[in-house]
């Protein structure tokens, strides 16, 4: 899947505008900071995606000052202090942007924020499922899954389901029919306020180690998918390092590069657009408590 993510990136670079392409270029490594994990390296992608981010060890959490600026990328485990714990909450509460992957639902998001989304405890096998936007006007999903595109997203050996407790709160973003049928949850990716901040949250790695090969589409070559991104230039190129990949390989990569990408911009452009020091009115729900963030319109 190495190959599959850099082949994502240059589909990614091609079709990027110039602004974004600015917005990256002014991007520091402080501003998205990556707890280290035993099972996902979120780090391998955002690598080769060329986003700058500072690479932490989870028992660092315990001293490093964090900032609302700031995006916090857990990877599973989420193994943390009771002390990171709290720095965790707080840091949501003040603006921050949080994002956990499988086993931090329950070491990290169950405890930092309780009662909003919880492990179902019935863990899925090595599995690959289908997924579909659930909300196609988050601007978390843009250009994530283009028009005919038919992603697969890999479930690891005892991943977590998430099931849903708050409705009013929770934002499913990308959801999973055949996830739901076989493990009881359909959610493969939500979102939650939490007073003035955002946590984001996915079952499985974020680093995909494989992808299925379902159809014959997916089976096709890899220009073929550069193609019906609008990455005409790729295609053409059909780079000799990309000949042995398959359209559903880069599918997979670029889906989950897409997603990151967008989460790290869009954190950005809030950061330099809002961000203030002082709470605004019913920035953290009523009467101030940064337990009921905002509800979804």
């Amino acid at each position: 899947m190495k190959d599959a993510y850099r082949a994502a990136r240059d589909l990614i670079e091609e079709k990027t505008s110039r602004s974004d392409r600015e917005l990256i270029a002014d991007l520091s490594s402080s501003e998205v900071v990556v707890v280290r994990g035993e099972y996902d390296r979120v780090e391998q992608v955002l690598e080769p995606a060329g986003m700058p981010f500072m690479a932490i060890d989870p028992k660092d959490l315990d001293r490093i000052d964090l900032n609302p600026s700031q995006m916090l990328v857990i990877n599973c485990p989420g193994k943390l202090s009771g002390q990171a714990i709290l720095k965790v909450r707080n840091f949501v509460a003040d603006g921050g942007s949080l994002f956990t992957t499988d086993w931090g639902l329950r070491n990290v998001v169950e405890k930092a924020f309780p009662g909003v989304i919880e492990y179902n405890d019935h863990p899925t096998p090595d599995a690959v499922v289908p997924v579909h936007i659930n909300d196609n006007d988050n601007p978390l999903l843009e250009g994530v899954f283009e028009d005919g595109s038919d992603p697969q997203w890999w479930l690891e050996s005892a991943s977590y389901p998430i099931r849903v407790l708050d409705h009013d709160r929770v934002n499913v973003l990308v959801e999973s029919r055949e996830l739901a049928s076989k493990w009881g949850e359909k959610s493969v990716v939500v979102s939650f306020e939490y007073g003035r901040g955002e946590v984001l949250h996915m079952i499985s790695h974020y680093y995909l180690q494989r992808t299925e090969l379902r159809s014959d589409r997916h089976k096709q070559k890899w220009t073929t998918y550069a193609k019906e991104v609008g990455a005409v230039r790729s295609a053409d190129a059909d780079l000799a390092a990309y000949s042995n990949l398959s359209a559903g390989e880069v599918e997979s990569a670029y889906t989950s590069t897409r997603f990151m990408r967008n989460a790290v911009l869009n954190k950005a452009r809030k950061s330099r657009r809002f961000l203030d020091p002082e709470p605004t009115p019913n920035s953290a729900g009523d009467e101030g408590d940064p337990k009921r963030g905002r509800k979804k319109k």
